[in-house]
């Protein structure tokens, strides 16, 4: 899990020169003295902070409007919150892709904010006319036979709600790829200044959770989520505000054009030469098969790749003779001559795809605590004082709580200590800090399973609830975990990206968060049935009931507790694949007095 740290400065530096094309809100090349820098990711950190407050407060607190006002069963009201979150983030990839190909960072988020803020708007607006919600009911009492929603009013509630789902999804991957494209990547210093933004923007983000699981939730509970909503929406317009106010400081990457073309580029010009022999100087025929305009704009260190290697045939000139196809002396197409930097980042795509896979359970035991945890918070005793009682929801803000105190000790503390231990610019490689927190998060489903067995023993001996606070490990744990695992991801992710797809390679962060939301309510679903058919705990199933009293929730959290432990130990042999699959290596370059330097790279197709 160390590639970073042997590959030193060069590794994150891979593109650096392509990378540094920007221009300004209109248009004209940059300078670095009046754009870019932290003077203007702080406006990005601002709609971070305000965007992530609204929606959390929506997220969070969602399975309790959905159940108890829209009357959907338990079970199918977690499974259309998991749905809902998993949507957000699936669409994560069409943001990034619009992003880097047609719109450009600003511009997508400039637009999908206004579509979210129209989702928070309507939200609000159901739930504030009756008309619109079905009849009051007490979905936990024993006989209630509540009208759940349906026709018009569940059209309007999905309608809105995939409203903030679509533009939610299409902002995210921008918000961190445009903050981060502020600084100019490199090693050393400009390396160090990056994953400083980056733990920034979680900051950022555990601020805007923070608020929302505290301020938001509580507005909800004590004045009606059509409130609720309300501040969401307002809390969205300010975001906006803050993205506005710093067009004048941006530096802008402008889009390539479709990223799937290069992509698909790469795959038939490697298809068509098969049949090619490929000599061990194929780097060098390849770059020299590059204009002389690429070459003195975008000399650099290429990361390469040795495994997918038949690729490489994609940037090897075609042969006189038998099985070359063409003379070399002609030029041609770009669907049969790809540059070294198109190969290797689809490369790149093939190889963090494992990476990407390992952190899908992750995110599973994430939608456990923002669905069944909350569930679980409200059979227990919520008071905390005589007339006080703390909203369920609210203890998601544990970890941020936490996380708001220990981010920016990371960054005071641990870096500069574990930089002078590794040698690493960012105390530890991108890859170590999610392995760190794969396997931190193993013991929060363990915690969770622990109390949820004593919540049910307590409950069997004549109804005795615990204190809420009992479910308050498992979230603190998990905080911790998700402090190096998202945040790594997040930097590996955009350090792996050439130009022209920082935005879709970063959207794969959130791509992973999709996948774990809708795994998990397959799993709700597969565990149910499977249960059931085995008659294990009760009638329907572990999860089948809207009593948790009468559900096996602990056996669930045993279940991915167990997952993820198997998940950790997948993690550290893809890391180690990916380790082994990548060097740096010096590709030609123009020197400023435009003298070429050629490295003969050996390696084989």
């Amino acid at each position: 899990m160390d590639i970073e740290s042997r590959q030193g400065s060069k590794g994150d530096s891979m593109a650096a020169a392509a990378s540094e094309v920007s221009i300004d809100w209109r248009g004209r090349p940059c300078d670095h003295r009046k754009h870019g820098g932290m003077k203007a990711a702080v406006f990005v950190l601002g709609i971070q902070a305000f965007e992530m407050m609204a929606i959390a407060a929506v997220g969070n607190n969602l399975i309790t409007y959905v159940f108890g006002e829209m009357h959907f069963p338990l079970s199918q009201a977690a499974n259309i919150v998991t749905n809902f979150i998993g949507t957000v983030f699936l669409l994560s990839l069409l943001g990034g892709f619009l992003s880097d190909s047609y719109l450009g960072s600003f511009w997508t988020m400039l637009i999908f904010g206004f579509v979210e803020l129209s989702g928070f708007i309507l939200l609000a607006v159901q739930a504030h006319l009756p008309q619109l919600r079905p009849p009051p009911c007490d979905m936990m009492a024993a006989a209630a036979a509540c009208e759940e929603a349906g026709g018009v009013k569940a059209g309007i509630f999905f309608a809105a709600l995939y409203l903030v789902a679509v533009g939610s999804g299409c902002l995210k991957p921008n918000i961190i790829a445009h903050g981060a494209d502020q600084f100019r990547r490199g090693g050393g210093g400009d390396a160090r200044r990056l994953s400083t933004y980056f733990n920034a923007a979680y900051f950022s983000f555990s601020v805007g959770e923070l608020v929302a699981l505290t301020v938001l939730v509580w507005v909800q509970t004590r004045s009606g989520m059509d409130v609720g909503f309300g501040v969401s929406a307002a809390a969205m317009a300010v975001g906006l505000v803050s993205l506005v106010a710093g067009v004048a400081f941006y530096r802008n990457k402008p889009p390539q054009g479709s990223i799937f073309t290069s992509i698909a580029k790469v795959f038939v010009a490697a298809v068509t030469k098969r049949k090619q022999v490929c000599p061990s100087t194929a780097t060098v025929q390849a770059i020299a098969s590059v204009s002389a305009h690429e070459m003195s704009v975008n000399p650099t260190n290429i990361r390469h790749i040795n495994k997918f290697r038949f690729l490489d045939k994609a940037c090897v000139k075609a042969q006189d003779g038998p099985g070359g196809g063409a003379s070399s002396a002609g030029k041609e197409s770009p669907w049969r001559l790809c540059t070294p930097a198109e190969v290797e980042q689809v490369k790149v795509l093939l190889c963090v795809v494992p990476i990407f896979a390992c952190t899908i359970v992750f995110n599973t035991i994430l939608a456990q605590l923002q669905t069944f945890s909350v569930q679980q918070g409200s059979a227990m005793d919520t008071r905390l004082a005589a007339s006080f009682h703390v909203p369920p929801a609210s203890l998601q803000a544990i970890p941020y709580l936490m996380l708001v105190a220990l981010v920016p000790a990371y960054e005071a503390a641990f870096v500069p200590a574990m930089r002078r231990l590794t040698g690493v610019a960012t105390g530890i490689t991108p890859l170590q800090r999610i392995g760190v927190g794969l396997f931190a998060v193993t013991f929060s489903m363990v915690a969770a399973a622990l109390v949820e067995a004593r919540r049910r023993h307590a409950a069997a001996d004549g109804g005795r609830l615990l204190s809420i606070f009992w479910i308050a490990p498992q979230f603190l744990v998990f905080g911790l975990s998700e402090m190096f695992t998202a945040v790594g991801l997040i930097e590996f992710f955009y350090k792996q990206s050439l130009a022209g797809m920082q935005a879709f390679l970063t959207s794969m962060t959130y791509c992973s968060y999709s996948f774990g939301f809708y795994l998990s309510s397959v799993l709700v679903s597969l565990v149910n049935r499977v249960t059931s058919t085995a008659g294990a705990g009760g009638d329907g199933g572990w999860l089948a009931n809207n009593d948790l009293n009468k559900d096996r929730l602990d056996l669930f959290y045993w279940l991915l507790a167990g997952l993820s432990i198997l998940n950790f130990f997948n993690y550290l042999f893809w890391a180690r694949w990916y380790s082994k699959s990548v060097e740096t290596v010096q590709v030609a370059g123009v020197r400023s007095g435009g003298e070429q330097d050629d490295q003969k790279d050996t390696s084989e197709c």
